[in-house]
């Protein structure tokens, strides 16, 4: 298991078991602690989604942060009930680390398997919605926008949007 995996995973039991959030240990990639990125982290159960939060931005000092923040947080997503001490053996763990997002001015820049979309409103009240790439099921463009302001509660046939793109590193078990 890697660094950014481990540390996701230190969070999350950590959390769930004491209530306490780890601080990043010294003993890891000094990219992580030196560099800054927005990061995503997924928590799965026998391979249904328990949690999936993030940022787009960094908001943190570091990436070792973000991934900390992130992972609690995922623990506590608010489509699933909180993860239980239970079922922490069962955890498995995904984390993105993306790359700023690039504002798109056509869909044909658009690639579901190697971009996520950021989609915001551009009506008030502002909303967004954000897909990470490479999804399983998510075939098409056109799809993977129409999903994305699913998730936001934007209306396309009374709402303008923006769509931004960004890579992602993933990293999974």
């Amino acid at each position: 298991m890697n660094d950014y995996l481990k540390l996701a995973k230190s969070a999350v039991e950590e959390f769930v078991k004491q209530g306490r959030i780890i601080r990043p240990p010294k003993d890891i990639s000094q990219n992580l602690l030196k560099e800054k990125s927005g990061v995503f982290v997924s928590v799965y159960n026998k391979g249904k989604l328990r949690g999936c939060i993030g940022t787009y931005l960094p908001t943190k000092d570091n990436i070792a942060e973000e991934i900390i923040s992130s992972a609690i947080s995922a623990t506590q997503d608010p489509r699933f009930p909180p993860i239980k001490e239970e079922e922490l053996p069962e955890l498995r763990y995904e984390v993105y680390i993306l790359e700023p997002p690039q504002s798109v001015k056509d869909i044909s820049e658009l690639d579901p398997q190697k971009y996520g979309i950021l989609v915001k409103s551009l009506d008030f009240p502002f909303k967004s919605g954000l897909l990470l790439p490479g999804l399983e099921g998510i075939k098409s463009k056109e799809q993977q926008i129409f999903i994305a302001c699913q998730k936001a509660g934007i209306d396309l046939n009374k709402e303008e949007i923006i769509i931004f793109k960004f890579g992602a590193k993933k990293y999974g078990e």
